[in-house]
């Protein structure tokens, strides 16, 4: 692979990812693939599409990994002030479970409309609860507040080099499994599993694709990619709380620019829909982050190529299929 242009971050090495797949051995499940045919509903292009059950991560999610990455790095003294982060729900349900495998205190802000099933799922991992802001970024100043107050390690979900590697491992894991993937659809929230992905996959598998999703109210990398520079968005108008960071951050902004091939955005009923569709054909409940690498092929946003073999990534589970 070249090296990378002067000035931007280095993609995280290969050898960090390695070594967080090593921290979080027994922390973390195998997650299976799952060729999802036979299926009323088509799936359009000429490829060969598997999914990637993340959703049934320990967690509910990808995140577990970042989290138990992180704390692996922690010394004995950070951990025993306590950890504290912010979060869209999913990222503060694995920092919830890190904390409850280190025996700390541990805290969690979420903006005031997070899925009352993953508030339940934080709490039931013992963490305290914050309900504050509307989005994300608001959630997370305060979270940023209390931890210098207080002096807690601070785990941020998308832009520590730490967490990223953790995310990593799960290519590194697709790629052992089915190492004839060709491409990878990935979720986008604030940049950190896409970062920690293309990563591995240009290390390990350089002419491999990756490409991202984003939601059309919520294009934080596409709009900072196609600017050449770091955008924070006017307004977030997706209702999809996962997937609504205002703003990337350097790490993640430079290692997108290297290794992510394209962004892709979609709607929140494209998401909708998709999800509906992996709990009615499937029996895959996901939440709509999670249905959104399937919405960009079933929403015509992302179409596979004769013989291509595309790995769509269910990233976070939920019940946002599941009912009317």
């Amino acid at each position: 692979m070249p090296d990378a242009p002067t000035g931007l971050s280095p993609l995280i090495p290969l050898a960090d990812i390695q070594a967080a797949r090593r921290r979080i051995a027994g922390k973390v499940r195998l997650t299976p693939m799952l060729a999802p045919g036979p299926m009323k509903t088509p799936i359009p292009g000429d490829g060969r599409v598997v999914l990637k059950l993340e959703c049934l991560q320990v967690t509910g999610s990808f995140k577990a990994r970042g989290a138990s990455s992180k704390l692996g790095l922690l010394t004995a003294a950070q951990v025993k002030r306590g950890i504290i982060t912010a979060s869209g729900g999913n990222h503060g349900i694995a920092v919830a479970y890190a904390g409850w495998m280190a025996g700390v205190p541990t805290t969690i802000y979420v903006p005031e409309g997070v899925s009352p099933l993953k508030a339940e799922k934080i709490k039931g991992w013992g963490a305290r609860l914050v309900l504050h802001g509307r989005h994300w970024n608001e959630s997370n100043e305060a979270a940023l507040k209390e931890a210098g107050r207080e002096g807690l390690t601070y785990f941020h979900p998308f832009a520590d080099a730490g967490v990223i590697a953790g995310q990593g491992t799960l290519a590194l894991e697709i790629l052992g499994q089915d190492p004839a993937i060709d491409t990878f659809l990935v979720a986008i929230g604030g940049g950190g599993l896409i970062a920690g992905m293309a990563s591995a996959v240009k290390a390990v598998k350089p002419s491999a694709r990756v490409i991202g999703v984003e939601p059309v109210g919520a294009p934080t990398l596409h709009a900072s990619l196609k600017a050449g520079k770091i955008v924070t968005l006017p307004a977030i108008t997706t209702s999809v709380l996962t997937m609504a960071a205002q703003a990337t951050e350097r790490i993640n902004f430079d290692i997108a620019r290297q290794a992510v091939d394209d962004v892709v955005l979609i709607t929140d009923d494209d998401m909708r829909e998709a999800a509906k569709v992996l709990w009615m054909e499937l029996g895959v409940a996901a939440d709509l982050s999670g249905a959104a690498a399937l919405a960009a092929i079933l929403a015509g946003k992302y179409l596979p190529q004769q013989g291509e073999r595309v790995c769509a990534l269910v990233c976070g589970a939920g019940a946002d299929g599941v009912g009317p």
